[in-house]
């Protein structure tokens, strides 16, 4: 299994608008982040995981080149406004809708924002299609399994996704945009090789997990490794990196794993 993140920022990104502080002007390349997204690939299967504003350019920069079906999250602008660039890996499909799963909420933002994308097939090429799909809490593949879990995250919930890849047996779980990872997520991630836990910011948040938070999570579930996404730019890499526990860390757009 291959992850690759795309993005691991907040709503504002960082470098922020208008902001001259030292994470924003900071030359440290892991501190220059575009808003949150990961691609997976589990056994050849393409698995993408929301599309951020600059989800075209995270493709370009990562050569992105396919992708087999697309997890919203959740139907918040900095996951969502991303999804019409979708339309080049519809082409790439050979002209059918690509499976679009997510939440009821979810789905009915994508209807809202992109109602002239639900058909079958593309209009003519160069048309973005999607088949709107309820994620199931388990998805069944010939690569393996994505276990999914629903985790608070303000007035909505989030799906939190657990991948298990069917040759080598590794699991990844991945739980951004949460306050919270209830009881029920955590089971779901033991046993995980590798974790992922929203990480907004040093102080608390009314729908984000803090460091210090997502730390606590992170000894719980109890995994080898612990990456933390969705940053703000409250918080430099390597001087709050150096306060995490050993098996913590935070994440940077481009970084790569493999299971």
């Amino acid at each position: 299994m291959e992850v690759i993140f795309l993005g691991t920022g907040t709503s504002q990104g960082v470098p922020m608008l208008a902001c001259d502080c030292a994470v924003c002007t900071s030359t440290d390349p892991r501190n220059k982040r575009t808003r949150t997204s990961i691609h997976v690939v589990m056994d050849g299967l393409h698995i993408q995981v929301d599309a951020s504003p600059e989800f075209r350019l995270q493709c370009l920069r990562e050569n992105v080149r396919w992708i087999d079906l697309f997890i919203l999250t959740h139907g918040h602008a900095d996951h969502i406004t991303g999804m019409d660039d979708l339309r080049r890996f519809c082409d790439l499909l050979g002209g059918v809708a690509l499976p679009v799963y997510s939440t009821g909420e979810g789905m009915s933002r994508v209807l809202s924002i992109y109602p002239y994308t639900i058909m079958e097939r593309p209009i003519m090429k160069g048309y973005p299609a999607f088949k709107l799909i309820e994620m199931p809490v388990a998805l069944e593949l010939p690569q393996g399994t994505i276990q999914s879990t629903l985790l608070p995250h303000g007035g909505i919930n989030t799906l939190g996704l657990v991948f298990t890849e069917r040759s080598s047996g590794r699991k990844f779980t991945y739980y951004t945009d949460c306050k919270r990872v209830p009881r029920e997520a955590v089971e779901f991630a033991r046993g995980s090789d590798v974790v992922v836990l929203d990480g907004l910011r040093p102080d608390p948040h009314p729908t984000h997990m803090s460091v210090d938070e997502a730390v606590a999570v992170a000894v719980e579930i109890g995994a080898p490794q612990t990456y933390l996404t969705h940053i703000t730019h409250l918080t430099d890499h390597s001087e709050w990196e150096a306060k995490l526990p050993e098996m913590v860390n935070f994440a940077y757009d481009g970084l790569r794993l493999k299971l």
